[in-house]
């Protein structure tokens, strides 16, 4: 590896301006990797609650801008306006985003404006969901008659949110 090479991990002398500058670019490199990771990180999360990358960037978009149009989202995403419509649609259906239609701009145009329900809302939809999933699981043995009776409601997830006060608050089952 030459000097030049600029995958060498060692660190610019810190004696001249330049190399000042280049600490600093380097810095920002960085803090511009860590905030890519933790977005992505959340894209994944998300991914995995709402079943696909498409859907998780949508709830983004919309939980960064509310009372979005379909195109509007598309523009925000990235995504085909189709995939944006098709998805907001069984987002709806679900539960997830709600939908109502913007006022007229004066030109008989009035497009649905969707916005996605809080992160809080999600999580609590989702923790039923696997609590449901993880009941299913402990009670195979009754299922498969090797048990007389079912143990209802084996599994219970208790999600609680900090208030802006500090108090908690519980919700979920």
């Amino acid at each position: 590896m030459s000097a030049d090479d600029p995958s060498n991990d060692e660190p610019a002398p810190l004696d001249s301006e330049d190399s000042t500058g280049d600490v600093r670019d380097r810095l920002e490199q960085e803090a511009d990797r860590a905030i890519e990771q933790f977005d992505e990180s959340i894209v994944d999360l998300l991914s995995w609650i709402l079943d696909t990358e498409t859907r998780a960037r949508i709830y983004i978009a919309l939980r960064q801008h509310p009372d979005s149009t379909s195109e509007e989202v598309a523009d925000e995403t990235g995504l085909y306006p189709s995939t944006v419509r098709e998805a907001l649609a069984q987002l709806h259906a679900e539960g997830t985003v709600t939908r109502r239609k913007r006022e007229s701009d004066g030109a008989g145009n009035n497009p649905y404006e969707y916005s996605a329900i809080s992160p809080s809302d999600l999580v609590s939809d989702a923790v039923d969901d696997v609590q449901s999933q993880l009941n299913a699981v402990f009670n195979l043995d009754c299922q498969l008659g090797s048990a007389s009776e079912p143990d209802t409601e084996s599994v219970t997830i208790t999600v609680t949110e900090e208030s802006e006060s500090g108090a908690t608050d519980e919700s979920g089952s």
